[in-house]
């Protein structure tokens, strides 16, 4: 294991799927393949990664062949970057099982497979001599899933945590300021920590899926959790008089995530005022409980580009060579 020079095809190219561009030759990899939404560029010796974010840039195609020709062509690691999808989790899980099929080695950021397809994601991989890792899932920097398999999944009891940065900063935004929830998401979109239409993260949608991630690792994928299975509650209807009445008790409320081996469940909480869990802006924070150890607490930037592919470029230092 290490950072031997790979081959890379890369699926997705926003925020995510750039900085691994970016990031490529800081690592020692070539890029052999990379499509968005629209074109793919594929060379086995090595795309010239400033020429393909040069095109991107100015809405040009990035090249001349398709996402298929990409997962039929010559690399030995997928880094599967698209947006997270529901229910079937296409167009990822096919790209995820393209690969597998071929042998390649498969790395996500993408959740929708880990989260809505686990079992099947799992049985493809074991068929496979490729490996499949997905730590950028989960926390994008925090080591969250390597920590669970380095103890074991068994030594762990319960994960739980501050998994999304954007409701984090809204909800601190409406706490020190007293302001309301629709003036701070307003602020965030201004600021780009949240999105144009921030539903996935306001409404527990992106913390759930991290934690529908945990407790398939927790289970092993039997009988395989889904988001269907997760009690989900937002924040959106969070209003400043709850925050301040929390204030005044040494309280503060966060959106909190929790995966057991029993389920997932993703809402409000009063937490204290100085506690363990209370990170502030879009500083997200995982908990684990084990069985000899006590409680383990990882915290990191939660999200970004650069962070999410320094997580996806240490899960390809994992892999065999």
């Amino acid at each position: 294991m290490g950072n031997v020079g790979r081959k890379l095809a890369v699926l997705g190219l926003g925020a995510v799927g750039r900085s691994v561009l970016e990031l490529a030759d800081a690592y020692g990899h070539d890029i052999t393949g990379v499509a968005d939404s629209t074109a793919a560029a594929i060379d086995s010796n090595g795309l010239a990664v400033a020429d393909i974010l040069g095109r991107k840039d100015r809405g040009e195609p990035i090249g001349d062949a398709d996402t298929e020709a990409v997962l039929a062509g010559e690399y030995d690691t997928l880094v599967e970057v698209t947006p997270t999808t529901l229910g079937d989790a296409q167009p990822g899980f096919g790209h995820v099982r393209a690969a597998l099929e071929r042998d390649k080695h498969v790395v996500l950021a993408n959740k929708g497979p880990m989260a809505e397809r686990y079992p099947e994601v799992r049985a493809l991989a074991d068929e496979s001599d490729g490996e499949l890792r997905f730590e950028a899932t989960v926390g994008a920097t925090i080591p969250v899933l390597g920590t669970i398999q380095d103890y074991g999944p068994e030594m762990i009891t319960a994960a739980r945590g501050v998994l999304n940065g954007t409701a984090n900063f809204i909800l601190t935004r409406m706490t020190h300021e007293g302001l309301d929830y629709e003036h701070v998401l307003a602020e965030a979109q201004d600021l780009g920590v949240a999105e144009t239409d921030p539903s996935f993260d306001v409404e527990g949608t992106d913390a759930a899926l991290k934690c529908v991630i945990l407790a398939n690792v927790l289970t092993g994928g039997e009988p395989g959790f889904t988001l269907d299975d997760a009690e989900v509650e937002g924040i959106v209807d969070i209003p400043p008089s709850a925050l301040e009445l929390a204030t005044e008790d040494g309280r503060t409320v966060r959106l909190i995530g929790e995966a057991t081996r029993e389920g997932v469940r993703v809402g409000p909480r009063l937490i204290p005022q100085n506690g363990t869990l209370a990170v502030t802006g879009t500083q997200n924070i995982v908990q684990l409980s084990t069985v000899h150890a006590g409680e383990l607490n990882l915290s990191g930037r939660g999200a970004g580009g650069h962070e999410t592919a320094t997580a996806i470029y240490a899960d390809i230092a994992r892999l065999p060579e």
